[in-house]
């Protein structure tokens, strides 16, 4: 099989060429789908639904050929139409790691930089956002936010402030493992924020109850982060045949399936898996293409899923 498609691309390649000597055109090849994109409520931006985290998977040092792996998985990441990447200083050298890639490939127009404030003495914020930028090398961030609230109060002040003057872009703030979620939604209903990003996944699902529509009700993008708490969904699914209706939303893997599920919930903006490797995140990115379920069908996945 191998071989026959080599000759028939070796075949239409000639084909091409003999029809340019001749002065005629080559048929023109349909252009690669797309992701879905979904605007910022506040801005009108449009991010396509599937972005990159960075938590343990870009932290790895100085050793050259991890480095050049992850710049390998940026490179996929972009060519497939990404473009939301998100770090933290909390996340060793993840930072460092981005900003490599990026001076390897050059940094694309699509790229919308998501990074996060996280120390406890709020004077030592914007120094902080200084290093992470200059981490990155890019000129300016999309988003900054607020990292697990640490200093939020200060720190949104400081945000608004940057935002105002055009250094960033949005301001938002952040929770993980389900935590603190009174708060995150006091913050919501009280601040003028752009983004939360919480926990949300087919286990996760508490915040369907009041943060997503209250993040709907005040125009606020949500980023969803652990969509598949650290492999541990995957894990749960392995060896486990997908369900038949399965085929109709596209899914015709676990990771396709469980991101899905996320990003087809109206409040959802962006998921961010993190991945090593660059067949991962192809397949994540092919999630944002094709149908997604509709309510119905996020019940059956939803009850699917428990019920394994």
């Amino acid at each position: 099989m191998a071989t026959i498609e080599r000759r028939t691309l070796l075949k239409g390649s000639a084909v091409a060429a003999a029809l340019a000597s001749l002065g005629m055109p080559a048929l023109a090849q349909a252009p690669a789908p797309r992701p879905l994109n979904r605007a910022v409520p506040s801005s009108g931006v449009e991010l396509p639904v599937i972005g990159m985290g960075t938590w343990i998977t870009f932290n790895v040092g100085d050793n050259a050929d991890a480095l050049a792996e992850r710049t390998a998985v940026t490179r996929a990441f972009f060519e497939a139409g990404g473009a939301v990447i998100d770090s933290s200083p909390m996340y060793g050298s993840s930072q460092a790691t981005i900003g490599h890639g990026l001076s390897e490939l050059g940094i694309p127009d699509q790229l919308f930089a998501a990074d996060k404030v996280w120390t406890s003495d709020v004077s030592d914020g914007p120094t902080q956002i200084a290093e992470t930028r200059r981490y990155w090398g890019v000129p300016r961030f999309g988003l900054m936010q607020v990292h697990n609230l640490l200093g939020w109060e200060g720190h949104l002040d400081t945000l608004q402030a940057m935002k105002e003057e055009g250094a960033i872009g949005h301001i938002g703030i952040t929770t993980s493992h389900g935590r603190r979620h009174a708060d995150v939604e006091a913050i919501m209903a009280s601040r003028p924020i752009d983004f939360v990003q919480l926990t949300y996944n087919i286990a996760d699902r508490e915040p369907e109850a009041r943060l997503l529509p209250l993040a709907r009700e005040r125009g606020i993008a949500v980023i969803a982060n652990r969509p598949f708490r650290r492999g541990a969904l995957i894990d749960a699914t392995r060896g486990a045949p997908l369900p038949g209706f399965a085929a109709e939303i596209g899914a015709e893997t676990w990771p396709k399936f469980l991101l899905k599920f996320i990003v087809s919930h109206p409040a959802l903006t962006v998921a961010i898996p993190a991945t090593r490797r660059v067949d991962h995140v192809r397949e994540n990115m092919a999630a944002a293409l094709g149908p997604l379920p509709d309510d119905a069908m996020r019940q059956r996945m939803a009850a699917h899923f428990d019920d394994l």
